[in-house]
């Protein structure tokens, strides 16, 4: 995610959340920033959030093997990030864009959302001052009742996962021990109050300095030197999915924009392979984007990198592999410029992504066994047919 916003605690749809939390109360990690992820999982139709209207009954998202599991049944993501929705929820005045979002998102077929839940200094701040932070306040986020549903976070299943941080590192160890302990502990705590929700890290996906792909898969050699190891990371007993982010434009300064998305090939493929064959564990590419402050940006651009990633997940879903699903960075309403960056868009302004987002969720609908997913995507999809 993006450099300016990796010190902020996140919360997500289909919700994975991201804890820092050391057993005496404060953690003083060498890492870099804490967020706490929530990715919130939407199986309604036509989003109403202005009458609340009785929902159907919902079950946890669960994992077996490769695949995530929704009653038994599996189930693939497409969705996307809104980083900004718990900022505007609590502003009158700005409020009816979190839920024109959702119902933009709705009417996607879009499946998950991952926002975040900012609180930095100041009174119940997760993280108290730099490399401090309160264990109390990621219990108080997992044990939040919803003042709608009176629902506690722990115990809803609207809520997907939880992800431990945004793309840990701890360049001071980049023999990766520092890290890796640092996980383990904090993966087993948030099980310990929360065993309903999924649980992920949220790494980059880079491979550590012991792996064999560090010098055929990473971008650089630099890659290799942050702290974290993909599949080494990710073997942790308490981490029930993986997760993968996609920038080449962060990565590279000196490929062009058939290179790059050649590289995103072989990247997506690598840790599907992962996945399938050493790991036994779904992967989610909770991040991807294409900036257009490149030297040779064309918006047609966007639509080729989102579809080289789409298509690799769906032919992996469709053989039952471990590509569960994709969150494209990031989507906004208008009026919201102050919050965009250089991989942000409005779908809508943009008629190729809009009708790439609906193919995919209709394509991995189709190849789901819920009949509820597909009846609410009945109209939408009908229209693609």
């Amino acid at each position: 995610m993006k450099r300016d916003l990796r010190s902020h605690l996140s919360l997500r749809f289909l919700t994975i959340y991201r804890k820092m939390v050391a057993g005496n109360g404060l953690l003083y990690p060498i890492l870099g920033f804490a967020s706490c992820v929530a990715f919130i999982y939407m199986s309604f139709g036509d989003l109403k959030l202005s009458s609340f209207p009785k929902e159907p009954k919902l079950s946890f998202v669960e994992r077996n093997g490769t695949q995530f599991l929704l009653d038994g049944k599996p189930l693939y993501v497409n969705g996307w990030n809104s980083y900004w929705l718990m900022a505007h929820s609590v502003d009158e005045n700005r409020r009816p864009m979190v839920s024109a979002m959702l119902q933009a998102g709705a009417k996607m077929g879009l499946t998950v959302c991952r926002t975040w839940a900012f609180n930095d200094g100041g009174y119940d701040a997760l993280q108290i001052s730099p490399r401090q932070f309160d264990e109390r306040v990621f219990k108080t986020v997992l044990t939040r009742k919803n003042t709608i549903t009176g629902i506690e976070y722990r115990n809803d299943p609207t809520i997907f996962a939880w992800e431990l941080m945004n793309e840990p590192r701890c360049m001071s160890d980049p023999s990766g021990d520092t890290l890796q302990d640092w996980l383990e502990e904090m993966s087993a705590f948030i099980k310990s109050i929360d065993k309903n929700h999924l649980l992920t890290i949220g790494l980059e996906g880079f491979y550590g300095p012991k792996s064999p792909k560090k010098s055929t898969v990473n971008p650089e050699e630099w890659a290799s030197t942050l702290g974290s190891d993909f599949v080494h990371n990710s073997n942790i007993t308490n981490v029930d999915f993986t997760s993968v982010h996609i920038y080449p434009d962060h990565w590279f300064h000196d490929l062009g924009f058939e290179e790059k998305r050649n590289y995103v090939s072989k990247w997506v493929h690598s840790h599907i392979e992962d996945c399938d064959k050493v790991l036994k564990k779904p992967v989610m590419f909770t991040e991807y984007g294409l900036s257009n402050q490149n030297k040779d940006f064309q918006p047609s651009q966007r639509e080729q990198f989102y579809r080289t990633i789409l298509d690799i997940i769906y032919k992996s879903a469709k053989k039952k592999g471990s590509g569960a699903g994709a969150l494209v960075w990031q989507f906004f309403v208008e009026g919201m410029e102050e919050y965009n960056d250089d991989f942000g868009l409005v779908p809508w302004e943009s008629p190729s992504i809009y009708k790439l987002t609906i193919e995919q969720s209709c394509r991995l609908a189709r190849i789901q066994e819920h009949s509820q997913e597909k009846e609410n995507l009945k109209e939408l999809c009908s229209k693609r047919d």
